[in-house]
């Protein structure tokens, strides 16, 4: 990435120094989890409508879930990859 001369460091540097890294690994979890989701309704041929008709999630609140612009609800999240015949997983990361 390149740097940038009006802040002196690339993003990747700032954040480094901005957040924990605890807090840079929720927000690596929220980002997969949001990408995770909206691929899988596509595989599955699915729109945000049909989606949220089959699990009374708002079809809003699966878009703002996507688009990452509000805080990502785990029960809704459940339900959405449920519809879907998926579940989440809790896996050990690689270190």
């Amino acid at each position: 990435m390149k740097e940038n001369n009006a802040i002196g460091r690339t993003w990747k540097q700032a954040r480094q120094e901005l957040f924990s890294l605890e807090e840079i690994a929720a927000s690596n979890a929220r980002v997969e989890i949001m990408i995770a989701l909206s691929k899988a309704r596509k595989e599955k041929g699915l729109t945000q409508k049909k989606l949220s008709e089959m699990t009374g999630v708002k079809q809003s609140a699966i878009s703002r879930l996507e688009n990452g612009n509000t805080p990502n609800q785990i029960d809704s999240l459940i339900k959405l990859f449920a519809a879907m015949n998926m579940k989440m997983q809790v896996v050990p990361l690689n270190n």
